[in-house]
């Protein structure tokens, strides 16, 4: 990354707090004028990969400590439902804040960080990347110009079937003490991780959200840690949000058999879907026809950046906004906003669709309506899948449930297939579930009694039904047997057969 972006020598001295998620900025500071001076985070071994990648960088795992340290600006990447409290303590010390999605958990923590921003002057982005798409940013272009009219309708998705971060850290390696599940990635509802579906519409046609409604679903996925869907990450949150013009938008979260980023919008002079890179775009009447966005300038460092290039966007524009004064998109006002729309859209379904008002927090009349409001999802304790007693046998849980998540979809999708195969259009598409299964499969029946002896030793326990949770999912008493096996071995052999001779 050689080009030089801002036409300036100043530099800004960075400290990245959670160095999980906050590891994929190393490299883009460099090119925006940023220098990484500290990190912290509680985990040995991020704090390593952390100086490996940012040598004479000062690391510590004690947050005071890091705050008292000498630099600008944070990258705050910490746990999602400490956002909003870990945002404050930064701006209380003097740093300006980048904070991962989202911005807090409570409609009081929301006010609380609005008024510390206005307070001290300093700046706060909310790093939320998907706007920052090709797609989404040409859409935002078409609506600036007014080809798209009002804006009218959108149906905007993230599902991400995430099930295995309750029992490994971002960067895969299961969560320690092995008893224990992921901090927040087992219980939140999806509601409240609303920003990466709803920050591009509000992106695209510059409109604040202020009414949301929503209805539970309460079937969900096997294998989340909470039994109750509503109560875990393992369920679908669909709402809708009006908008300051009267447009209207579904939003849809959640965890499902199937990831999505289905992304559809309407104005009243064109409508827009986007297929990937490109968006099909009917404008005006006629014939929607295909388009394919090119970035506008420093797209070439875009590029190498992650999420469609939006982690470059959020940190050059967090770099802009200091370095030179020019305000960012997702400002505080902006971020709460989105922010409180989740937490909203939850308590609605919770209380069976009741509607509820989005605040301006610009307003300060509306903030007080919320400034007391500590509303908050009920946690599943990190330590809440076992007994005190049961605790030693359980050292090996994480590393247990992580392996068997993907063996259970594997053998499922085998089974499934194995019944469905005459169907498919080509019959040798399924042969790369078929070989993954046979490479895995001495590793998933290592796994698979291993699940067993810990369910035998810990009955009753919260850990040992979700591990029969999964276990069934895969029916691996049935996928793992040599009689299955067999089956698996002659589908195979036939789809070999059939190419041969065709």
């Amino acid at each position: 990354m050689s080009e030089r972006v801002f036409d300036t020598d100043k530099r800004i001295r960075v400290g990245i707090w959670g160095l999980g998620r906050g590891r994929v900025f190393y490299e883009l500071c460099k090119s925006l004028n940023m220098d990484v001076v500290a990190g912290c985070d509680y985990n040995p071994v991020m704090q390593a990969h952390f100086q490996q990648h940012n040598p004479g960088a000062a690391v510590t795992g004690d947050a005071d400590e890091f705050l008292r340290m000498d630099f600008d600006a944070v990258i705050l990447a910490t746990y999602a439902t400490d956002h909003g409290p870990d945002a404050i303590r930064c701006l209380e010390a003097g740093k300006h804040v980048l904070s991962e999605v989202t911005s807090f958990h409570t409609m009081a923590q929301g006010v609380q960080l609005v008024e510390t921003v206005e307070r001290t002057g300093l700046t706060y982005n909310l790093a939320e990347n998907y706007p920052w798409s090709k797609p989404n940013m040409y859409l935002a272009e078409l609506w600036r110009r007014g080809l798209m009219g009002e804006f009218q309708y959108a149906e905007y998705e993230y599902l991400h079937n995430c099930r295995i971060l309750a029992y490994t850290y971002i960067d895969g390696n299961p969560i320690v003490p092995g008893y224990n599940v992921h901090y927040w990635r087992t219980w939140l509802n999806f509601h409240y991780y609303n920003t990466h579906s709803l920050g591009p519409v509000m992106y695209i046609t510059d409109l604040r959200p202020t009414r949301v409604v929503a209805l539970p679903c309460n079937i969900g996925l096997p294998g989340y840690p909470p039994p109750t869907p509503m109560l875990s990450m393992g369920t679908v949150t669909p709402s809708l949000i009006s908008f300051e013009n009267g447009g209207l938008m579904r939003n849809l979260m959640g965890a499902t058999m199937m990831d999505g980023h289905d992304r559809r919008i309407w104005g009243t002079r064109g409508a827009a879907r986007v297929v990937g890179s490109e968006v099909e775009l009917r404008l005006g009447g006629g014939q929607a026809l295909r388009v394919k966005p090119d970035w506008p300038r420093l797209g070439a460092l875009a590029a190498k950046a992650g999420h469609g290039g939006g982690d470059f966007w959020v940190l050059y524009q967090f770099a802009n906004e200091i370095l030179n004064g020019e305000p960012s998109y997702f400002d505080v006002y902006r971020s709460a906003a989105c922010t409180a729309a989740g937490i909203l859209a939850f308590r609605s379904a919770m209380e069976g669709g009741v509607a509820y008002d989005i605040p301006d927090f610009r307003n300060p009349a509306e903030r007080d309506k919320w400034r007391n409001d500590h509303f908050a999802q009920e946690r599943f304790p990190a330590d809440g899948c076992f007994s005190e007693k049961d605790r030693d046998k359980a050292r090996r849980f994480s590393t247990i449930a992580a392996n068997l998540v993907r063996d259970s979809e594997l053998c499922a999708a085998t089974a499934a297939w194995l019944q469905e195969h005459q169907r498919l259009a080509s019959r040798e598409s399924v042969t790369s579930i078929l070989d993954t299964y046979f490479q895995k499969l001495p590793a998933m029946r290592e796994n698979f009694e291993e699940a067993r002896a810990l369910i035998a030793m810990t009955p009753g326990s919260r850990g040992a039904a979700i591990l029969s949770e999964l276990i069934a999912a895969g029916e691996m008493e049935r996928t793992l047997s040599d009689a299955f096996v067999r089956e698996v071995q002659t589908l195979r052999q036939t789809i070999v057969q059939v190419a041969n001779t065709g």
